[in-house]
């Protein structure tokens, strides 16, 4: 019995941002059109060296509420790395993965040092009984320029381009206690993936879920080095609004929807704790 085959497209798929989406869009369109399935062809974190915008599960959940059948996470091992283009084609696409069809941009390049391009790609799949599609031209929006919103703290921005807010998972540990004694206690935020981009210090509304929950909680985030204490490491720590439970060991989920102000450094406790409550207030104003 032949295996159904698939609908596919290749890439990193990095925050999962408008611009996937597009072409993940029309990865669904034509599987439906030609009656298979749609797939996701990406890889595994190895790949990249910049921070990234995207936990692993975190893409691979994005993916599937698009509506993509399977995602496909190949390690980037050495044998990867040493496949020419048809090589990769013919014993990962067909043979194992059972791609059918193939959409990728004209100037997309996989293969051992990438020097083929949509032609070679076009005239391989001919060989093997890939069709290769051209994706519709693109607009503007890549990881990078998210990126470097990001890290100048520019969530709301951010956002637009992604089509979603900016997520952060984090798991509660014991931290200093110095929210609690100023009356607004705090959960100390650990990332689980170390290599996700943290954005710009300061401190921003956002919201928050517990424990991969669909409600969202209200929240007030501050990340950076606690000036007025003298702090000398980043630290992430979120304040729930009216949410009276014992966080540690919970797995929380940010939403990043608007920085509010820079990190600053007081003079004093009560001058901290007053800039709190008025952070506060603007936090509710625009979460409401």
């Amino acid at each position: 019995m032949k295996n159904i085959g698939y609908v596919a497209t290749i890439g990193m798929f990095d925050g999962v941002h408008r611009g996937h989406q597009f072409v993940l869009q029309q990865v669904i369109k034509t599987a439906h059109e030609r009656s298979l399935l749609s797939m996701a062809i990406t890889f595994d974190h190895t790949l990249r060296k910049e921070s990234l915008l995207t936990t692993l599960d975190e893409k691979v959940t994005m993916l599937r509420e698009l509506g993509i059948d399977h995602t496909e996470v190949l390690a980037f091992t050495d044998e990867l790395k040493q496949m020419t283009a048809r090589e990769f084609m013919q014993h990962v696409l067909k043979e194992q993965l059972h791609v059918d069809v193939l959409l990728i941009g004209y100037d997309n390049r996989f293969g051992r040092g990438r020097t083929e391009g949509f032609d070679d790609y076009v005239r391989y799949g001919r060989e093997l009984g890939i069709d290769v599609l051209q994706l519709p031209a693109q607009g503007t929006v890549c990881s990078s320029l998210i990126r470097n919103l990001l890290k100048e703290g520019n969530v709301a921005e951010a956002a637009d381009l992604l089509g979603h807010p900016y997520l952060l998972e984090g798991r509660v540990e014991h931290g200093e206690h110095i929210g609690t004694r100023l009356g607004y206690p705090t959960a100390n935020l650990v990332p689980l993936d170390s290599q996700q981009l943290i954005p710009a210090s300061g401190v921003y509304a956002v919201q928050v879920s517990l424990d991969s929950q669909p409600l969202l909680h209200a929240a007030m985030m501050n990340i950076g080095h606690r000036p007025t204490f003298d702090g000398h490491h980043t630290t992430l720590e979120v304040h729930v609004l009216h949410l009276n439970e014992d966080l540690y060991g919970h797995q929380l989920t940010v939403h990043f929807i608007q920085r509010l102000r820079d990190e600053q450094r007081f003079d004093s406790e009560d001058a901290l704790t007053a800039q709190l409550q008025k952070d506060l207030i603007q936090t509710e104003t625009i979460l409401k």
